[in-house]
């Protein structure tokens, strides 16, 4: 996995923790649908709302893009989360866009990717959040399978678990974010959102999500 800059990362990140896109409890725990307890939620959604953010999102993916996968032909955001930031770094890379669900739809023609990726095409996909990495990791193997190529999946933030990496490195899906979790923690305690002493638990978690806190 990689991320751009130093200075875009802890740009991106402080974008997302000045308007709550990124939540940090250190004390006082979220829960997530999974059932694991965690000191950090994640709604990138909110970046929608801010034409100044989303499109300093817009740009750090177009730049990732460049530098990546120069010969992209095509830019898919997965369902439904990374649509708009898809169908804006399509606009300015001039390129075609599409997005693929989680699932092929159980109706008309039963699609699974909307809008047109031809065999042998390669495509960026973009994400709006990395954990598992599952998600996009299905959605690339989806472009595999009408035989396209995805070149690389790119998202907002990731967490940086381990599992995420082995997955994107078993796939052989190269995955590239504009910002992470190391760049978010120092970006919060240089803002205080956080207090130095919280840090330690806070990696704690990255390292070992499931048990932390139990």
């Amino acid at each position: 996995m990689t991320t751009t800059s130093k200075s875009l990362a802890s740009t991106i990140a402080n974008h997302l923790l000045t308007i709550q896109a990124v939540a940090l409890r250190p004390n006082d725990p979220f829960t997530w649908t999974s059932g694991i307890r965690s000191p950090i939620y994640c709604d990138n959604r909110l970046t929608m709302g801010y034409p100044e953010i989303r499109n300093a999102i817009a740009e750090g993916f177009a730049q990732l893009v460049r530098e990546h996968a120069p010969d992209a032909e095509v830019i898919a955001g997965t369902a439904t989360a990374g649509i708009p930031h898809a169908a804006w770094v399509a606009d300015k890379l001039g390129l075609p866009m599409a997005y693929v669900r989680d699932k092929a739809k159980g109706h008309g023609k039963q699609n699974q990717i909307e809008g047109s990726i031809k065999p042998g095409q390669k495509v960026v996909v973009i994400e709006d959040l990395i954990s598992t990495g599952g998600s996009s990791i299905k959605a690339a193997q989806a472009i595999r399978e009408v035989g396209a190529e995805p070149m690389a999946v790119m998202a907002i933030f990731s967490y940086e678990f381990d599992k995420a990496t082995d997955g994107f490195a078993q796939a052989n899906v190269p995955l590239h974010t504009l910002s992470n979790y190391t760049a978010l923690i120092k970006a919060a305690v240089e803002m205080n959102v956080i207090e130095e002493k919280d840090v330690d638990m806070l990696q704690a978690w990255r390292r070992d999500p499931a048990s932390w806190g139990v």
